[in-house]
């Protein structure tokens, strides 16, 4: 284990190669600030046994706590709060990323280090009585924690605003960051299958996604060349995936096609093979692919919830639907299709000024850099 002092410590129980929204904005902004001289450490969990303790990626030290089992989608490592305070105490800044069951504990423990933490989403679990006493003790850290930070950044104010914990947030120092967004630009289409009307989704295959409902509203409007593109992880995704219900649903139907989890060169393919992306969550904080389909000038199908509708509400690139209704979804993919092409280019740029990776990271960069002189 290296011996170096660490200007950032960034926190979370899931980092790359994990795939999530949250893990990767901690990503992005880890390795911006490593790319930019900063001395970055990452601890986690360590959610592969094949994945190593401790590597350098990207310019960024990865700490990883072995795990002894989960619980949901929660990880049990009896090593993750004591790595994290051991870093932490060579850090100048320590950056956590909520929701996280054991991010009370470490801001009990750290005292001396300026917290940050980015409150992504309040937690999300189907229905059950062991799925709500994990989100009680969850929510009751994480409102600790929040109490507890020197700062609290969030996606939007909107999103802050209809938490769980917005009363603890509003009592401290606050400030809205959207999560960064890589341009994803420049793919071939290759994912494309004949002349229809291509619709996309990207994300982890998981109930919260609401996924079901998508497929149920292409299935009711599709032409017989149309086709529905799912991308995203589901074989070894925390808490488990809904696939089974999914090809169930599906029926055998081949215009709706599983991608699997794509790395960034599939995934400017994947944008550059459709027309249209949707992204019909029941739970969702900002929703990074949908900022990126915009990007690549593509209108977007949103649930009208705190924090996910911002990116449409922003640029008016897409429609906004109520989460589960088929016949609203049904309909904005149907509209949707008409998009005017010279609003596409208009709303592309606006999309890239607003949600660019580089903004957030210095964002982020000016907000340690204020901490660290306090």
């Amino acid at each position: 284990m290296t011996s170096e002092d660490f200007d950032v410590t960034v926190v979370l129980n899931y980092y790359a190669p994990y795939v999530s929204g949250l893990t990767e904005t901690a990503r992005i902004v880890a390795e911006g600030l490593a790319k930019r001289g900063w001395r970055v450490a990452v601890v986690t969990t360590q959610h592969e046994a094949s994945i190593p303790r401790h590597e350098v990626l990207e310019g960024v030290h990865v700490f990883r706590a072995p795990i002894m089992f989960r619980i949901g989608r929660g990880p049990v490592s009896p090593g993750f709060v004591p790595l994290v305070r051991r870093i932490a105490a060579r850090s100048k800044i320590l950056h956590l990323h909520l929701p996280m069951l054991e991010s009370a504990p470490i801001t009990w423990l750290v005292r001396d280090t300026p917290v940050v933490s980015t409150h992504h989403i309040d937690l999300w679990l189907k229905p059950s009585l062991m799925n709500r006493i994990q989100i009680q003790g969850v929510n009751m850290s994480v409102r600790s924690a929040i109490r507890h930070s020197t700062h609290v950044v969030v996606n939007s104010e909107d999103q802050a605003r209809h938490s769980n914990v917005w009363p603890d947030i509003a009592r401290g120092e606050w400030s809205a960051i959207p999560a960064p967004c890589l341009d994803p630009r420049g793919g071939a289409p290759t994912y494309r299958s004949g002349p229809g009307h291509h619709v996309g989704f990207m994300g982890r295959i998981v109930p919260d996604k609401g996924i079901e409902y998508l497929i149920q509203a292409f299935l009711r409007v599709a032409g017989s060349h149309d086709r529905l593109l799912l991308a995203g992880e589901y074989d070894t995704v925390a808490g488990g995936s809904n696939i089974g219900e999914l090809r169930r649903l599906i029926a055998g139907d081949d215009r709706v096609v599983f991608l699997g989890l794509l790395d960034r060169a599939g995934t400017r393919d994947f944008y550059a093979s459709i027309d249209t992306f949707a992204l019909t969550s029941v739970a969702e904080s900002f929703g990074i692919v949908q900022a990126e389909a915009m990007m690549c000038g593509l209108p977007v199908v949103g649930s009208d919830l705190p924090g996910g509708r911002v990116p449409i509400q922003q640029t008016g690139f897409g429609r906004l639907t109520r989460p589960r209704d088929v016949h609203a979804i049904a309909t904005a993919l149907v509209e949707l299709r008409d998009f005017p092409a010279d609003e596409k280019h208009r709303l592309a740029q606006l999309a890239r000024d607003l949600y660019g990776a580089e903004g957030c990271i210095d964002r982020y960069e000016s907000l340690f850099s204020r901490l660290m002189k306090a």
